[in-house]
């Protein structure tokens, strides 16, 4: 399973850290958001070093659909109503920003990403109230934005707002040029932070200024943020002979589907569910079944999934990662919007360690949580978590290992205790503990990606107990 962007992946391998360094600053993942906040960081002077679990860019990056926007499906009247015009504002001016950043740094370097521009639309297939409670909100706030009964899908819409001159992009393509002279250390793993210090198996980087740009911050305390998100998955397949649409397009609805054109392909994605919550699968076929109905000429070329942190109340947090942590950043929660989210990560950072003023800070700040505008995620997710906290501790009748069959997991118990059961189309078993590293939640089957998913915070592990997604740091324990 790869994405479109990962047919041409090559991207030059870099070395483990070897010994103990000082620098003054580090970055921990070397994603999109890692890379840009270290690219600018640089072009200002700073000596930064990047750090990577595992390899650059093998992370959600590549499996993004690479939308550039500040079209953040029906966001704008809902931050207007629960944060003031002034804040809305400043939300869509950050991101507005993001796509012009992205224009500049592409075109002052020429670099061929096949960086297009293109408008956007939030439709609605039945609820015309809600898409000009968006227009109004989007109007009021400064968006070019414009009112439309039609669009190029196959399909009849209610409405459908027009975000005007947005873009999109190759994003390995861009990123390949980003990283070409930056300092990264593959296969070095973040343990801990130390107040200056952040501390990997390989050895020491003391900085004055530290970078979590892990997808999920992997440091609990302080911070909490497994208590402000969670996350979800998306599932996208590429089509050929599929009808070539100009424009990105997304459906209000949270079971609908999404679109842009990528070249000769169509990009269909939709199928979100809840980390930990895809036991019974059906996600890619479902993609399936709705381009054989709207496309019935297509052939799917290439199918991905991808993964993103949700917070409470739709907004990212991006800056200090906590009042007793000032010397470290955090840039996590972008919601799916993860393209124009990470450059105004990048943007924010950068200017807050070379103390520079940026008048977007306000907005993303963690300080900003409102339990208020936030409650009803926070039950939800809270509800959730419980849950799976208790699941790991109680015992269930489940399925025995001969139960399983071959390209399935299961959680069965094996001598007294739960054991996550892997067999392959070949019949070779793979176990492993089904109690998540990072806060002891019990990890469910997805039967899509064939991973071992926390419901709770979204870690993800391979049938063999590799660490795929944070906030885990440790792979799970291997039972032969």
């Amino acid at each position: 399973m790869k994405s479109v962007w990962s047919r041409n992946y090559k991207i030059k391998e870099r070395e483990a850290l070897k010994s103990d360094i000082e620098v003054e600053a580090v970055v921990i993942g070397a994603g999109i958001t890692g890379l840009l906040t270290a690219y600018m960081l640089k072009e200002r002077g700073i000596n930064v070093v990047v750090i990577e679990r595992g390899k650059i860019l093998s992370g959600n990056t590549k499996n993004t659909t690479a939308k550039i926007t500040i079209q953040h499906d029906i966001i704008y009247n809902k931050l207007i109503k629960e944060f003031g015009e002034e804040n809305a504002k400043r939300y869509a001016k950050a991101n507005q920003l993001a796509i012009e950043t992205y224009n500049d740094i592409i075109e002052a370097n020429k670099i061929d990403c096949d960086f297009k521009r293109e408008d956007a639309y939030i439709y609605s297939l039945n609820n015309s109230r809600k898409i000009e409670s968006e227009y109004k909100a989007a109007i009021k706030i400064g968006i070019d934005a414009e009112l439309v009964d039609e669009i190029e899908l196959p399909f009849k819409i209610a409405k459908a707002v027009k975000f005007k001159n947005q873009a999109q992009f190759n994003p390995i393509k861009f990123l390949n040029y980003i990283a070409k002279d930056l300092t990264i250390y593959e296969d070095t793993t973040a343990i801990d932070i130390k107040e200056d210090t952040v501390i990997t198996k390989h050895g020491k980087i003391k900085a004055k200024s530290i970078v979590v740009a892990t997808h999920f911050p992997i440091i609990n305390v302080p911070g909490y943020y497994f208590l402000r998100m969670h996350q979800e998955r998306s599932y996208v397949i590429a089509l050929e002979n599929a009808q070539i649409v100009n424009g990105m397009y997304k459906d209000e609805n949270t079971a609908g589907y999404s679109f842009r054109r990528y070249k000769d392909l169509l990009i269909l994605g939709g199928s979100d569910k809840r980390t930990g919550n895809n036991e019974s699968g059906g996600c890619y076929n479902n993609l399936r079944e709705f381009a054989k109905k709207v496309y019935p000429t297509a052939i799917e070329k290439y199918n991905w999934s991808a993964q993103d942190c949700m917070t409470s109340d739709g907004i990212p947090y991006i800056g200090v990662y906590s009042k007793e942590m000032p010397n470290v950043y955090v840039a996590t929660g972008f919601n799916k919007w993860g393209m124009t989210s990470s450059m105004v990560s990048a943007i924010i950072i950068s200017d807050m360690i070379t103390g520079e003023e940026n008048d977007f800070c306000k907005i993303f700040s963690e300080n900003r949580f409102d339990i208020t505008a936030s409650i009803k995620n926070l039950v939800r997710d809270g509800v959730e978590t419980a849950y799976n906290f208790i699941a790991q501790k109680i015992s269930l009748p489940m399925e025995t290992i001969e139960n399983v069959n071959n390209g399935e997991g299961e959680t069965i118990i094996y001598n007294g205790e739960k054991v996550g059961v892997y067999k392959d189309n070949d019949g070779k078993i793979y176990t492993v503990s089904t109690k998540c590293p990072h806060l002891g939640c019990e990890l469910k089957w997805n039967v899509d990606d064939s991973s071992w998913d926390c419901p709770c915070h979204g870690s993800r592990f391979d049938y063999k107990g590799n660490l795929l997604d944070s906030p885990a740091i440790k792979e799970l324990k291997y039972e032969k």
